[in-house]
């Protein structure tokens, strides 16, 4: 959305876009608690933490969140596996870039040396273990997963050097039963299930971004309470119908979205009466 409509409506941002500002998200109490487990445990003893839920439930929201907060913690390595899906190889060479060490993939006994080296190195200056955040990770093959298990764990599996946060959808619990991973299953220290949202949770949330863009009262409280009956429990949903409100709000130059504008937008059309006929 360009200047000159947000302007329009007094946004400083789209509050249903995907780019909405980090710091404007909505952080619930099931997510501070969360993060809370994973700076105050799994930093220091390092381990695997689990974001499961159903698409557009906020799992990657969690990370991005997560991902802001660890950022404001000094000298802690951050780093994050864009594609969950490569095979072995690459998924060395990926790692070996976020952690910004030379590595040779295919000798991989060199590599996890070098990773090894880095991350106790990382932990004697900080006391804290650097954090891998992994998106999708449904995606990822069984033998991803388990090469990562192996990777973060030294002193025959007592010592953790890595924290690992992984975020998937249901499938990621369903792997997690196959005999494969059920010793990676079993070494999640940390788990949020995220449940589609209620009514409340969607309206808090809309409310939250709306006064963080600059316009609480861009939506009517009817709206709103229409929006949030009518999302399925989904936040992808929600901004997928707010969006679209707000673009036709754009053309119309309306000053405020109400329900009378969601009626127009989302009513099914009235058949003719020659179509009911046939």
């Amino acid at each position: 959305m360009n200047k000159t409509l947000l302007s329009l409506f007094g946004l400083k941002f789209n509050p249903f876009s995907q780019e909405v500002p980090t710091e404007a998200l909505h952080l619930s109490p099931a997510l501070e608690s969360f993060f809370w487990k994973i700076q105050h445990s799994l930093l220091r003893e390092g381990g695997f933490a689990l974001i499961v839920g159903e698409s557009g439930t906020g799992k990657s929201t969690a990370l991005r969140l997560l991902a802001q907060k660890l950022a404001r913690e000094p000298e802690l390595v951050v780093g994050a596996i864009s594609r969950p899906q490569a095979n072995v190889a690459d998924f060395y060479r990926e790692m070996g870039e976020v952690f910004g060490v030379p590595l040779r993939p295919h000798n991989r006994w060199y590599g996890s040396k070098a990773l090894r080296e880095r991350w106790a190195s990382h932990i004697e200056a900080t006391l804290m273990r650097p954090i891998l955040l992994i998106d999708e990770t449904q995606e990822a093959s069984t033998a991803l997963l388990n090469e990562l298990r192996f990777l973060g764990s030294t002193q025959f599996d007592s010592r953790q050097i890595l924290t690992v946060v992984l975020a998937g959808d249901t499938r990621l619990t369903e792997k997690f039963r196959q005999e494969e991973l059920l010793a990676l299953g079993s070494r999640i220290r940390t788990r949020l299930s995220l449940q589609p949202a209620s009514a409340e949770e969607l309206r808090s949330t809309l409310k939250h971004l709306l006064s963080e863009a600059g316009n609480p009262a861009l939506m009517t409280p009817d709206l709103i309470a229409t929006l949030c009956e009518h999302s399925l429990g989904n936040y992808r949903v929600l901004m997928t119908l707010c969006g679209e409100l707000l673009n036709v709000a754009a053309q119309k130059e309306l000053p405020q979205i109400d329900e009378k504008l969601y009626f127009e937008v989302f009513s099914l059309p009235t058949p003719t009466s020659a179509r009911a006929k046939r």
